[in-house]
């Protein structure tokens, strides 16, 4: 299966390197095509075997699967000229442009994508969400392996997509501001800032994972697990109460819709 990717920039070459990294696809099979040089230069320094073009249509015309990772409002003069049609599959990157604005540059009938990386997909830890259109079973099953190597995937609908990314993509930007808070807090007990952060950074690994790898578990029950009553946790949970915390990250979430 041969991959084409336009686009070459932060996600472009995220994805890239998450592709030649897996097992799903051979890294001589991946295309990237850019305008500039400096970032395919960096990509091929990486991954040798990966090839790299500056034209979009040799990049695409024998790619089974064209992924677009270029800003939103530049999508429609990078796809037109591309003439894609079946069997290619299109995977669009592009934030906020529907299948309905996406068919409108390709074959309509074709299967689409819509794929909503993190930026944690630069180290394979992505939480990745994904719409299809016109796919088949075996093409949805397809992609999601696909991305699977670059973190954790989910299929949803395509109306769930705000909601999704402002837990997801946004919802990436709110942990770390937890994490910063309480790095801050450490500063001001006394430990370094880097002992902090990998502290920090290190315990919300673990509670992810938690949750993670026991589907039968929630993070009430994990909670339960270290409040013991007249404890010292017990006492933190409630003042982010008293202050508001749920209200505050409900709130960020409902307001990055």
């Amino acid at each position: 299966m041969k991959v084409a990717i336009i686009g070459a920039g932060n996600m472009g070459g995220a994805i890239a390197r998450g592709l030649a990294h897996g097992h799903y696809i051979k890294a001589q099979d991946i295309i990237v095509s850019n305008p500039s040089s400096g970032k395919l230069e960096a990509l091929k320094a990486d991954f040798p075997d990966i090839r790299t073009t500056h034209n979009n249509k040799e990049a695409s015309e024998d790619a089974d699967i064209v992924i677009i990772a270029v800003k939103p409002w530049k999508v429609k003069e990078v796809l037109e000229p591309l003439r894609l049609r079946q069997p290619q599959i299109l995977v669009s990157v592009a934030a906020g442009l529907t299948f309905e604005d996406l068919a409108h540059f390709v074959d309509p009938e074709m299967p689409i994508f819509r794929v909503i990386p993190n930026t944690a997909i630069s180290e394979l830890a992505s939480m990745t969400l994904i719409a299809a259109r016109n796919a088949s079973d075996t093409q949805v099953k397809q992609m999601i392996e696909l991305f699977n190597e670059m973190g954790m995937s989910i299929l949803i609908e395509e109306k769930q997509f705000a909601a999704a990314t402002s837990l997801t993509s946004c919802g990436i930007a709110y942990v770390l501001k937890y994490v910063q808070a309480a790095m801050q807090a450490g500063v001001e007990l006394g430990i370094k800032p880097k002992d902090a952060m990998k502290m920090v950074a290190q315990t919300v690994e673990g509670a992810a994972q938690l949750l993670l790898k026991n589907e039968q578990t929630h993070p009430v029950l994990e909670i339960e697990k270290v409040t013991t009553p007249g404890g010292i946790t017990i006492k933190g949970i409630n003042q982010l109460e008293h202050d508001g915390f749920t209200s505050a990250v409900i709130n960020a979430i409902k307001a990055s819709m």
